[in-house]
């Protein structure tokens, strides 16, 4: 199958290292750069066509992401190792510190991918496996497989099949296939998705995330997340972040000397006297009492 990719890309302050490395298959375009991004630095991205980004080195601390329009900076969620892009989804993304980066782009055509899919899953289900995005940090099952398609890229020795194979594998060892939908299905979220979630949580503790946020952050309807957190946490998602908030003001408490006003500012509560009385509420003391009390452990 003849395949021109197609995408539409706006970048300020990235450029390429050195001239990239690419090889068309049937179906299935593979690129791979080297590149810096300077701080402050932005880009943005839009293809009709699947594709999947796959970085060579940790960018979360240095490279933000979102895939909706008109949110800030300090909104973005830290950029995963591995991520794939569903068609026509969007892709923002803004640089907090300068980087030098390697990735590895694979544009792969609609139906090539579902033609790949189908056998196992039916077309039906393949059409729906392509609209929903996967983002993965911990890459040790694919990495060695990305290295090898690479090679494949610079210097071709082997037939194409070798590297299409190469791609399908990378494929399933990403995508969010029917296995993790049967978990789905019985009501829980996926150890992937809570993982993505405590990261955007992480990202922005400052804010507080509204359910629609929450849902998009694992490719969900809203009405579907709620439902299904629920019976994964045992917790609302607005109990859960509490809780979350809760345990990152005595991470501050214990290791820091920080006020209890600082502390409320950076993780999002109105004042001081909110964060007082919800930690009083979760932990039955005040955060002062509690900070005392840890350090005569300590000592």
């Amino acid at each position: 199958m003849n395949f021109l990719h197609s995408m539409t890309t706006h970048t300020e302050g990235i450029r390429p290292t050195r001239s990239a490395n690419w090889r068309s298959l049937d179906g299935i375009v593979g690129v791979f750069w080297d590149a810096e991004g300077e701080t402050g630095a932005r880009g943005y991205y839009l293809s009709p066509d699947p594709r999947i980004l796959f970085f060579f080195n940790d960018i979360s601390s240095h490279i933000g992401m979102a895939s909706s329009a008109g949110v800030s900076s300090s909104h973005y969620r830290p950029m995963s190792r591995a991520i794939y892009v569903p068609p026509g989804m969007p892709l923002w993304t803004s640089f907090s510190s300068a980087h030098r980066f390697s990735h590895l782009d694979i544009h792969l055509h609609r139906d090539r991918l579902i033609r790949f899919l189908s056998p196992s899953f039916g077309r039906a289900a393949s059409q729906a496996i392509l609209q929903r995005p996967a983002e993965v940090q911990d890459v040790s099952a694919i990495e060695a497989l990305a290295r090898l398609l690479v090679e494949e890229l610079r210097r071709p020795g082997h037939h194409p099949l070798h590297a299409e194979n190469l791609v399908g594998c990378i494929v399933t060892g990403l995508l969010d296939l029917p296995e993790k939908e049967r978990k789905e299905a019985k009501g829980r979220l996926t150890q992937a998705q809570m993982n993505r979630l405590c990261g955007r949580l992480n990202s922005q503790s400052d804010h507080r995330l509204s359910v629609a946020e929450m849902a998009e952050t694992v490719g969900l309807s809203e009405s579907w997340f709620a439902t299904v957190f629920k019976e994964t946490t045992g917790q609302t998602p607005s109990q859960w972040q509490l809780a979350n908030r809760i345990d990152r003001a005595k991470d501050f408490l214990r290791t820091s000397e920080l006020t209890i006003a600082v502390i409320a500012a950076q993780l999002g509560f109105s004042d001081q006297a909110h964060l007082t009385n919800a930690f009083r509420q979760t932990v039955g003391e005040t955060p002062a009492a509690w900070r005392r009390a840890q350090k005569k452990r300590e000592h």
